[in-house]
């Protein structure tokens, strides 16, 4: 008898990976094996987001499943990116993985870029969000128990005093028209510290607020309780 394909979550540690680590594991088609996470070397944080590696890691704890560490350097060219992704995604396949899953919404180049870069490889990824009307996806995460905050945003885009604020009803209603309610144009960028895809919640405090590379960053360090 064949069991579920094995299958990795592409984990930024944010929200929307969350969301679809949460959808897959309802459904029961996939079995989750694992989180597929890029850390910038220079930093020790989750690229783009900023989150810090005892952060990304107690999130790998709370789901239960370990983390996958590709390291990249800062600055990272694409082809060093894409060369440790593929040496990643080669593992993993060895480890008997056949499916990636994607926490992507609806940005058509993104997707075509992910399914030509896992051509050939023998996984197949995975969009389990895909096409979900935005503001309807953040109000059922905020109804379905997620808590995240937001560790990263656009200040061109949003004010910066929305930087470290919790995403919840109240910062969506914030939001200028033009922005994503999910962020996903790049907009902002959260950090997930509980939700029914956790089985307990992270306990975090909040640290500076600062600018690098035209973004602001709100750190999130953790709390004793959640290790």
């Amino acid at each position: 008898m064949t069991g579920r394909p094995r299958a990795v979550v592409a984990w930024s540690g944010g929200k929307d990976c969350a969301w679809a680590l949460h959808t897959v594991r309802t459904s029961g088609d996939l079995e989750v094996v694992g989180l597929l996470t890029t850390v910038t070397e220079t930093f020790d944080r989750v690229s783009i987001h900023g989150i810090r590696r005892e952060v990304l890691e107690a999130q790998g704890m709370a789901v239960g499943v370990p983390v996958h560490v590709v390291s990249i350097p800062y600055p990272c060219p694409n082809e060093v990116y894409e060369a440790a992704m593929g040496r990643a995604l080669q593992r993993l396949r060895a480890d008997g993985v056949s499916r990636v899953v994607f926490g992507d919404l609806f940005l058509e180049d993104v997707r075509r870029y992910r399914e030509a870069r896992m051509q050939g490889t023998g996984i197949e990824p995975m969009f389990p969000l895909w096409g979900r009307p935005t503001l309807e996806l953040a109000g059922e995460m905020i109804a379905g128990g997620l808590r995240a905050t937001v560790v990263c945003m656009d200040p061109r885009r949003m004010a910066r005093t929305l930087a470290g604020r919790a995403f919840d009803r109240s910062f969506l209603e914030e939001l200028p028209a033009d922005v994503d309610p999910c962020g996903e144009r790049g907009e902002f960028h959260t950090c997930v510290t509980a939700g029914p895809m956790f089985d307990r919640p992270l306990t975090v405090r909040h640290g500076p607020v600062v600018d690098r590379d035209g973004f602001v960053f709100a750190d999130l360090g953790l709390d004793g309780d959640s290790l």
